[in-house]
């Protein structure tokens, strides 16, 4: 990529927790940190039990620190300068999100970007109306005002789109009327902040149908770049033997089926309808398992579910770990490094969540060589396609989904075709490197606007 004037970027997080947005996030400055640019990364405090992000982007500084790294060129990479924003939280919060804009509008002036690149629904939002008021405030005497006659121009403004905001509607009357004021305010809100940017980044041609539905912003503002990642792990071929040893170290056996998600433990994210749909089969098949792996603040709920409809469980993550056979593994929080192993040692990879954007763990199974067996649900079937690049099944539909996995487990050859036949289409799609030179195609152009 040639990239004669090195850029000053602002990325800016809700939160830097273990997840697809903030792995894109970190992902996206690490390449740009690579070809010269100079980038900032600004998240909200990181709590709960879903993990974080903040050790490999330290990881990386520390490479940099000792000339591990180096640009195109041969230079020095400089490390991500990190900005915790105190008021950052996901919850709506109007004392909270009112201090929050202030010191996003603060930092902005002190770091004078050129891009100013949003992240997540919260973050999007605040991030956006906060770069946008300090270019309005440019006009005036100040800070900025001297960065951008010393810059010689002001920050271009950018928001991706990792997935919807708008909640199912579902439960009671009165739930669902919530739901309905909720969506009703995010999308009023959305509104907003596409008119405080230039380019709008979906990682889903759907997440751009939906949001255009809703009235938010216009078609010109769109383009889709696809959540990259860190392919080679993933391509790595394992031979049986070790695959065999992977799965004994997670208690599996090698010609056990194994049924795999790979999703923090949380709502809407499918594992009640997996454990609906498979419990019987589960029960009547010793060799047939559930491997989980992810935490989330359901956890205690979800596997009192599965004690109460028969099923035996093992936490890998326990202080006290079961013993003897079980029906469903939980290794538990995993780090970002450990997924492609844990992909690996699955036969199928399940993944009927209710809400996404494009979920990477899908192309990351294709790429493993795993088929999927995903919920038809925003830009899931742009990868996951129904008998040729795995099986899709309607939202929701907890039989068709039992026979999506049966037919798995009776077709082997069938499966692997399909996995195949997708890993050979997400080659050229998701590594890291196509989605960072799509992202400075977008700042270039988004920079060129008023």
């Amino acid at each position: 990529m040639n990239t004669p004037v090195p850029l000053r970027i602002l990325h800016i997080s809700t939160r830097l927790i273990v997840g697809g947005s903030q792995e894109n996030t970190v992902l996206s400055c690490e390449g740009q940190a690579r070809l010269g640019h100079r980038v900032h990364l600004a998240y909200g405090p990181i709590q709960g039990p879903e993990g974080s992000m903040l050790e490999r982007v330290k990881a990386f500084n520390e490479r940099c620190r000792r000339g591990e790294e180096e640009t195109p060129t041969g230079g020095p990479v400089c490390p991500l300068v990190l900005h915790e924003v105190p008021h950052l939280v996901r919850d709506v919060s109007w004392t909270a999100d009112r201090r929050c804009m202030g010191e996003l509008k603060t930092l902005i002036a002190a770091v004078g970007p050129d891009v100013v690149h949003t992240h997540s629904s919260k973050a999007g939002i605040l991030g956006r109306l906060a770069a946008w008021s300090v270019r309005q405030a440019s006009h005036s005497p100040g800070a900025f005002g001297s960065m951008r006659a010393h810059r010689g121009r002001l920050p271009a403004i950018v928001h991706t789109i990792h997935g919807p905001p708008f909640m199912p509607l579902e439960g009671t009357g009165v739930a669902r009327l919530k739901r309905m004021a909720a969506n009703a305010i995010y999308a009023g809100a959305e509104r907003l902040a596409a008119k405080r940017c230039q380019k709008i980044v979906s990682v889903a041609d759907a997440m751009t149908r939906q949001f255009l539905a809703k009235g938010i912003g216009t078609p010109e503002q769109y383009v889709t770049v696809r959540s990259g990642m860190e392919t080679e792990p993933f391509l790595t071929t394992w031979t049986s033997h070790e695959r065999a040893a992977a799965r004994a170290d997670l208690g599996l056996g090698a010609r056990d089926f194994v049924i795999g998600t790979v999703a923090r433990l949380a709502e809407h994210k499918g594992h009640d309808d997996l454990l609906e749909a498979m419990a019987e089969s589960l029960r009547a098949n010793p060799t047939w398992k559930l491997l989980w792996v992810g935490d989330g603040w359901w956890r205690t709920r979800l596997l009192w579910r599965a004690r109460e409809l028969g099923l035996t469980v093992r936490e890998l993550d326990a202080r006290h770990e079961d013993e003897g056979p079980c029906n469903l593994i939980l290794t538990g929080l995993a780090s970002p490094d450990r997924i492609p192993d844990l992909i690996k040692c699955m036969d199928v990879l399940a993944h009927p969540s209710l809400r996404e954007g494009l979920p990477r763990t899908v192309p990351q199974a294709l790429l493993a060589g795993v088929c999927p067996v995903a919920y038809d649900v925003d830009g899931t079937g742009e990868v996951c396609r129904e008998m040729e690049t795995g099986r899709l099944v309607k939202a929701g539909d907890v039989a068709a989904l039992r026979e999506a996995i049966l037919w798995c487990a009776e077709n082997e050859v069938a499966r692997h075709a399909l996995a195949a036949r997708g890993r050979e289409e997400c080659l050229g799609v998701f590594p890291a490197e196509v989605m960072i030179r799509r992202l400075h195609e977008v700042y270039v152009e988004a920079m060129a606007m008023p």
